[in-house]
């Protein structure tokens, strides 16, 4: 009886049993098809939005870590002194004595009426040099200019210390350990320099908290992101290498041996090159979430920077020049040179063909006042009885 009913709406609908489950299984499935479509349309974009959510939750959590608290020093030191007394010695009988210590250090002293010094320049490790060795003359008491002139000397013979020792405190705050002393050395230079205003050493350590962060949120290897964000901008620090930070970083790392995953990291951080792995990527991250934080960095201040060192280089390259300060953002110049070199009458033309070529050469300096200094100095010493 069943048999005969289905053969029956089989000839109605002009179709077989097998048909008829095909055609309601399409239809089954084109519906199926649709909803399923729908729910995974709503799940992607509830992924995204919990994607999203959470990536903004990662930066600033990451951003949070790597706070921290510092005042910018861009190109003045104060040095406090005890007394009047104290101060009435540093400036000298005639103000000599603090002539001296500007000529000797490089840098331009202000004293007023209160118990701070100034010590201006835009050279960090100068200026450095220049507040220890005035901290040092402070608590000698015997200020005079030979003696100025040999504690200046003998602070800018202390700064390699100086400099590893700064290195160690920056590497330790980055929590990386067991670098040659040598790579620590010019860490150690970050304190003292700056990109944009932004403190070199602070920066350093800031954008290792953040990447740090990073590679631990998401799986990456945070012993390649910390020390790809330590030496990213080991470069910037390198004087006897040519080309760009990037390509002085790259070759410096190579001369250390450290590791291609690291080094890969410092070439690609600008993106000079595409990035090859996350942990590159990562780097190149924390690198602009510390340098593009409202505050961070304030661009007229490199420019001023290139300014004066174009300056100096401009004046450095006449023969007989021993020494050149660019004082005032440039407008004045003080060139000292070997006075067994050049004698009078060429410091007067020496004076003139400097100011000549910086008036051709250095950009946007306005006026500049040139002042070459010659001195000759006769030391002799008594017989020992």
């Amino acid at each position: 009886m069943q048999n005969d009913n289905i053969k029956k709406l089989e000839k109605i609908a002009n179709l077989t049993s097998d048909e008829a489950k095909k055609m309601l299984l399409d239809e089954v499935q084109k519906e199926l098809t649709g909803e399923i479509a729908k729910k995974i349309r709503q799940a992607e974009e509830r992924i995204k939005e919990d994607a999203s959510q959470k990536a903004k939750e990662i930066l600033v959590d990451a951003m949070r870590h790597g706070a921290t608290s510092y005042v910018a020093e861009y190109t003045v030191s104060t040095v406090t002194v005890p007394n009047e007394d104290v101060k009435g010695r540093i400036i000298g009988a005639g103000g000599r004595n603090i002539r001296t210590f500007e000529r000797e250090a490089g840098v331009e002293i202000e004293i007023d009426e209160t118990n701070e010094i100034r010590v201006s320049s835009f050279d960090s490790i100068r200026r450095e040099i220049a507040r220890r060795a005035l901290d040092l003359l402070i608590k000698d008491t015997r200020i005079q200019p030979s003696r100025i002139e040999e504690v200046v000397r003998q602070v800018r013979t202390q700064m390699d210390d100086v400099l590893l020792e700064e290195g160690k405190q920056i590497v330790h705050d980055c929590g990386v350990f067991n670098l040659p002393l040598e790579l620590v050395r010019l860490i150690g230079r970050y304190k003292f320099r700056t990109s944009y205003g932004q403190n070199l050493g602070i920066h350093t350590i800031e954008e290792t908290k953040i990447g740090v962060s990073l590679a631990s949120e998401v799986g990456a290897s945070i012993d390649i992101v910390r020390l790809g964000c330590l030496l990213h901008d080991i470069g910037k620090v390198v004087t006897e290498e040519e080309g760009t930070h990037v390509q002085t970083g790259v070759a410096t790392l190579k001369k250390y041996g450290l590791p291609k995953e690291v080094v890969a990291c410092v070439a690609e951080h600008h993106e000079d090159k595409p990035f090859s792995s996350v942990e590159s990527t990562l780097v190149w991250i924390a690198d602009a979430i510390s340098g593009s934080r409202p505050g961070a960095r304030y661009e007229p201040h490199e420019d001023y920077v290139n300014r004066m060192e174009k300056i100096e280089d401009v004046a450095k390259g006449f023969d007989g020049v021993e020494t050149v300060y660019a004082f005032q953002a440039g407008r004045d110049v003080r060139v000292i040179v070997k006075p067994d070199e050049v004698d009078d009458d060429r410091t007067t033309v020496l004076a003139h063909d400097i100011a000549k070529k910086l008036e051709k050469e250095a950009e946007y300096a306005g006026q500049i006042k040139v002042t070459v200094i010659r001195e000759v100095r006769a030391t002799e010493t008594t017989a020992a009885r």
